[in-house]
């Protein structure tokens, strides 16, 4: 067993060092290791990573040698604060190929804020990352930081090129619903679906009179796809109403969009209390007009809220971390997030994350099935 859970973290062994050989006491590839299984096994702090290891001392050394002991949390913490964020993103996406996950095809790309890592007193912002979700297979296929001069619009295009489109469909809110994105996915081998707003105001202005022509007709266009979902649930009811259209020329702008080919709207009805209240989304898409299939891609989407950001937020309690030395809050949200994607992937464990992560500290034989089924699939 021990030898097979080496071998599963290889791709770690790849990371430079970022010390001073003279003043190393504990391998680099330990250390990773350590804090992601002390955070799979329920650890939020450098701290909790340590007393983690000291407690699991005797299993960790069945396949770690750990000739000194567990490092201390102020060596956890200024290791990772020096890592080089790339270069962990670089290996964890060698982990995932290396392990042949089947990745699926929707990717979907939003950013999300590490309110615990900034530092007023020290004018420091906190960490703004997208990061980019395989809802399928439940994968962070990568992140990047934000510069705090910048904005997502400029980080997208460099998650961008870190992730192989090839056949991929990628969806972003109103934010990457920029011309430049559209065309890099597309040049990729991509397609997108991007949320629409008034950022663009002409072209939402004009997506929304293409829509209500067509629907205001006795007869909707023969061209016009729809489908249509109702939920009730806790005593609400919301009925959505997803409608495609071929993406007219006239469209301002058309000719710059490269790929465009069809519009959608999405009109939600919701009734709670006897109140209904509707609104409506539109979106950009390079997609044929299968509204059925860009329907499930917009629920889909919101996966990475619900699947990821949440249960970063609730069961790592992310928000609250105070991380916040030089690299360190982006690549201890790196160790989070690949958890995330081995706890969430796990299928022999009948339990919620929250509950999973506790079992997995109580026990290293339930910590070693999620590493070990990880690997597998």
């Amino acid at each position: 067993m021990s030898q097979r859970l080496v071998s599963v973290f290889t791709p770690f062994e790849n990371l430079t060092d970022p010390r001073i050989e003279r003043t190393r006491r504990h391998e680099l590839f330990d250390l990773v290791v350590v804090a992601l299984c002390g955070t799979i096994a329920g650890g939020d702090s450098w701290l909790d990573i340590e007393r983690f290891g000291k407690e699991r001392l005797t299993w960790l050394r069945t396949f770690l040698p750990l000739a000194e002991g567990i490092p201390s949390h102020d060596t956890f913490g200024r290791v990772f604060a020096r890592l080089d964020p790339a270069q962990l993103a670089a290996c964890i996406q060698q982990w995932f190929a290396d392990l042949g996950r089947e990745l699926g095809h929707h990717i979907a790309i939003d950013g999300k804020t590490l309110r615990g890592s900034g530092d007023k007193a020290a004018g420091k912002n906190p960490l703004h990352l997208v990061s980019a979700w395989a809802s399928e297979a439940r994968l962070t296929l990568g992140q990047i930081a934000v510069d705090s001069k910048s904005n997502e619009i400029t980080a997208i295009p460099l998650l961008l090129e870190l992730l192989d489109l090839k056949g991929a469909t990628v969806t972003i809110d109103a934010m990457g619903c920029q011309k430049e994105i559209a065309a890099k996915i597309v040049e990729g081998g991509g397609d997108y679906l991007l949320a629409l707003k008034d950022n663009h105001p002409t072209l939402h202005e004009a997506v929304a009179q293409e829509f209500t022509a067509a629907l205001e007709k006795d007869t909707p266009p023969a061209e016009m796809r729809q489908h249509t979902t109702v939920e009730i649930s806790r005593g609400r009811k919301e009925r959505r109403i997803y409608a495609a259209l071929p993406a007219p020329q006239s469209l301002p702008g058309f000719a710059d969009w490269v790929g465009l080919a069809t519009l959608v709207a999405v009109i939600r009805i919701t009734e709670v209390a006897g109140v209904e209240t509707s609104e409506v989304s539109y979106f950009l898409s390079s997609l044929p007009t299968k509204v059925r299939k860009l329907a499930k891609l917009i629920r889909q989407h919101w996966s990475i809220e619900s699947t990821l950001h949440w249960v970063l937020d609730v069961t790592f309690t992310e928000d609250a971390s105070r991380i916040r030395k030089q690299q360190a809050p982006q690549t201890s949200a790196m160790l989070r997030r690949l958890a995330v994607s081995i706890l969430s992937s796990d299928t022999s464990l009948k339990d919620n994350i929250r509950g999973k992560r506790y079992r997995a500290c109580l026990s290293t034989d339930v910590l070693e099935r999620l590493i070990l089924n990880f690997a597998r699939k």
